[in-house]
């Protein structure tokens, strides 16, 4: 029988110790009560909605089940113990949920079914595009004669440590794009086999920007995932795609908060009175990750053969009324776009700066 300690929390426990737990309960803690009767779930989601509504993390779980949940979740999904794994399945596939908790007679929990554990090599409904055809400018005389995405990191090249996260988070669908030195990244991944993926490249003839190359893939009604080149991060990108269908949304952008200290007083005016002056603040923005998700709808948006970038696409999706939400990235995240970032990167990865 398994040890559902890593899953149960009480109600009264902090959220900041609840997303603790979520990280070692394959996504989900069970909130309960003295008598191990549920209460609500909390998953990744919610986690990340907190973050986003600027909850204090230091409130009790309480606060995040009930109606703060979307509503088609308000109410836990639950089966009894005993419920054969078929229908578990299709009770996952019905709902979009990979958790379901599962109850005894006693109307205690008593165990909980994992869509990992029940298909372990699940294959997530996703079509992967990496771009990967930018000349790296910014990082020259690196990639003089490499494309920034083949810079090594590690043992590694940037690039294949994000097809490794791809294929870990199931995703077997994955599309390059390239234009620089496009043979050094075919040369190395070829068909993909090698890395547990299927690969198809997507040559730019010319430059289309970090959206234009999705106008040259096939129609897909999948989600469609689009990452940087250049990015490197632990992301969890089964709760980005979960995210995403939970809010309906046609489109999701990764964000993350970016801490930015002003080196002067910023001052507050009235007229030609001074009001406030605040002693060199901390300024906290929400940046654009380089992470998205796509709905097939917002994919068609692209138009053919131009170039055409991902901020042209989010403006025009908000412009026509289309749901695009923000998925707040928490885990570890790094734009290489920058020499002293690739530095930090290579040291984080146990490599020295100047390897």
């Amino acid at each position: 029988m398994r040890d559902l300690t890593r899953f149960l929390v009480p109600p009264s426990m902090r959220i900041r110790e609840v997303m603790e737990r979520i990280e070692r309960a394959a996504g989900i803690a069970l909130v309960v009560d003295e008598e191990r009767r549920l209460l609500g779930t909390i998953n990744d989601g919610d986690i990340r909605r907190a973050i986003l509504a600027g909850i204090d993390l230091d409130r009790p779980a309480s606060l995040l089940i009930g109606d703060a949940k979307p509503p088609q979740y308000v109410n836990p999904l639950t089966a009894p113990v005993g419920t054969p794994k078929a229908r578990l399945l299709q009770m996952m596939a019905d709902s979009g949920l990979r958790h379901i908790p599962l109850i005894n007679d006693s109307g205690q929990v008593d165990d909980v079914a994992i869509l990992g554990e029940l298909t372990p090599d699940y294959e997530l409904p996703v079509t992967a595009v990496v771009m990967a055809g930018g000349f790296g400018t910014r990082l020259r005389p690196l990639t003089d004669d490499v494309p920034k995405p083949m810079l090594p990191l590690g043992d590694r090249p940037v690039l294949e440590h994000i097809v490794d996260q791809l294929r870990t988070a199931g995703i077997r669908k994955v599309n390059i794009t390239t234009h620089y030195k496009s043979d050094l990244i075919v040369d190395h991944f070829g068909d993909g086999t090698d890395f547990g993926v299927d690969i198809r490249y997507v040559s730019e003839k010319e430059p289309l920007g970090t959206a234009g190359a999705l106008s040259l893939l096939a129609s897909s009604e999948e989600p469609t995932l689009v990452i940087n080149g250049d990015i490197v991060t632990k992301v969890d990108l089964r709760a980005m795609l979960d995210f995403h269908r939970e809010h309906l949304a046609d489109m999701t952008v990764a964000v993350r908060q970016q801490e930015f200290t002003m080196p002067f007083g910023i001052v507050e005016m009235d007229g030609v009175e001074l009001t406030r002056l605040s002693e060199k603040p901390t300024l906290q923005h929400l940046i654009n990750a380089g992470i998205y998700m796509l709905g097939h709808e917002a994919c068609r948006r692209v138009p053919n053969g131009r170039p055409y970038d991902m901020t042209d696409l989010i403006e025009e999706l908000i412009s026509s009324g289309a749901k695009v939400i923000g998925f707040p990235i928490q885990e570890y995240w790094l734009d290489i776009g920058h020499a002293k970032d690739y530095e930090r990167a290579q040291a984080e990865a146990g490599e020295s700066p100047s390897s």
